[in-house]
């Protein structure tokens, strides 16, 4: 009888021990969350692409100058008798359609201490009003220059603070981060489109079900310029209330696709300048 007892307990304890073992699979929490960061990492990046562009028109312009874009109109200006610092204006006014039809209205304010090129130098980035796909983006990005590395490549320290995107139903997703760039390609020219950057760093905020969550770059992310989104990199997600997973951005192709994965399961998923819940924004 005893051996019997301590068969079934032990029969048991192996169910139980498996089933505490078992990985959840990427459920909608998962995926959903996914889709929050997804967004955010689109729309601040292309943020920042917007600021390396006004960078080159502020660099090698006059002391004070207007740039009718094909979309926004920018507006360079000196406030004193020297060429530094330099304030820069986008204005997407009350909305234009640039690439890929994403829609911006609104305002990215731009205040550069010295030359990209100087180490110390800051860029804070602000914006006014600012609207992308109907999505209102907020926040206060400071850039400042670090210096070569021991590769002899150009470092930014990127910081992101009181990051936030509201949609039209007052939902919001927040963010702020402490990332450093490292240019791969492209520092030295005046091209702004042949720029390639390695992304390495932490960020964290809550979600739209107003959820917390971490996310550490496992593998530094590959941000070109030339491409709409993130095309190499891994972050691992740390999710109240969800067990861990990994977003990976892919090889180094210029496409919208990436994999969530947990364990042995993986999903496709498709990137995107419109959350998946406000498609018709």
């Amino acid at each position: 009888m005893k051996t019997k007892t301590l068969i079934l307990f032990m029969a048991v304890a192996g169910i139980i021990m498996a089933s505490c073992s078992k990985q959840e699979p990427i459920d909608a929490r998962a995926t959903e969350s996914a889709d929050d960061v997804v967004l955010s990492e689109a729309l601040y990046d292309d943020a920042f692409a917007s600021l390396e562009i006004a960078t080159v028109f502020a660099e090698v312009g006059k002391k004070s100058a207007t740039v009718q874009d094909s979309c926004p109109l920018i507006t360079i200006t000196s406030p004193g008798q020297e060429f530094w610092p330099r304030y820069i204006e986008i204005n997407y006014g009350t909305g234009c359609t640039g690439l890929f039809d994403v829609v911006r209205s609104g305002k990215i304010m731009i205040t550069l201490s010295g030359p990209r090129g100087t180490t110390g130098s800051e860029r804070v980035l602000t914006f006014d009003n600012y609207y992308v796909n109907g999505a209102k983006v907020e926040g206060t990005f400071t850039i400042e220059n670090m210096g070569p590395n021991n590769n002899q490549n150009a470092v930014f320290a990127v910081s992101l603070e009181g990051g936030k995107i509201t949609f039209p139903d007052d939902k919001v997703i927040t963010r702020e981060f402490d990332r450093e760039r490292e240019y791969i390609a492209g520092y030295g020219t005046w091209n702004p489109w042949d720029d390639k950057c390695l992304i390495t760093g932490m960020s964290a905020g809550t979600n739209l079900d107003g959820k917390s969550y971490t996310l550490t770059i496992l593998n530094p992310l590959e941000w070109h310029a030339a491409c709409r989104f993130l095309v190499r990199g891994t972050i691992g997600f740390d999710v109240e209330g969800i067990e861990p997973f990994e977003l990976d951005y892919g090889a180094g192709e210029c496409d919208a696709a990436a994999t969530l994965s947990r364990g042995d399961e993986t999903k496709e998923i498709t990137l995107r300048y419109r959350h998946p819940k406000y498609n018709d924004l």
